[in-house]
């Protein structure tokens, strides 16, 4: 089992009571992952989310690749010639795969290990029978989770913003 001290080290678990952060450390398994290694796939139904410990992941979507045509009967059947944008990174202490904590609990993106990295797993399937009896517990993930979600947000408005003024 993962220690609770280990988890009050990260921000993301501020404000969660030490029982409620001792019902995550009991679900939480460590690993150590090789750059390449492919976590979630876009549209996965997601059961897990991440803490990165060490290393950087990155969250990654397919876009149409500008560098070939494009036919038309491509475009009308969805077949479309795609290459992969890291459109966020994600690096120590930085939690992915929050999609698991909202539903429909489908994956919006592609993730994968960037570098070497360590994460510390969750199983979110085991800590919902502790949500049901626990809505404060549930009510904080879900709001942790929409932080993540607004940071990664305003992140690529300002990127996208630096990418208009260059």
């Amino acid at each position: 089992m993962i220690s609770i001290e280990m988890l009050r080290r990260y921000p993301f678990f501020a404000g969660f009571t030490r029982e409620q952060i001792d019902d995550l450390a009991r679900v939480a398994e460590e690993g150590a992952m090789l750059a390449g290694h492919k976590f979630i796939s876009e549209g996965e139904r997601l059961t897990n989310f991440y803490l990165v410990l060490e290393g950087t992941v990155g969250i990654i979507i397919k876009v149409p690749d500008r560098d070939f045509e494009q036919s038309l009967t491509r475009q009308i059947t969805n077949n479309l010639i795609t290459r992969d944008v890291t459109v966020s990174t994600v690096g120590e202490g930085e939690v992915f795969g929050w999609s698991a904590l909202i539903p429909p609990n489908r994956s919006t993106a592609n993730v994968k290990a960037l570098t070497d990295c360590r994460v510390l797993d969750f199983d979110y399937q085991q800590l919902q029978p502790v949500i049901d009896e626990d809505c404060c517990f549930g009510h904080q993930l879900t709001l942790k989770a929409a932080q993540t979600i607004r940071a990664r947000l305003r992140d690529r408005r300002v990127e996208n913003l630096a990418e208009l003024v260059i």
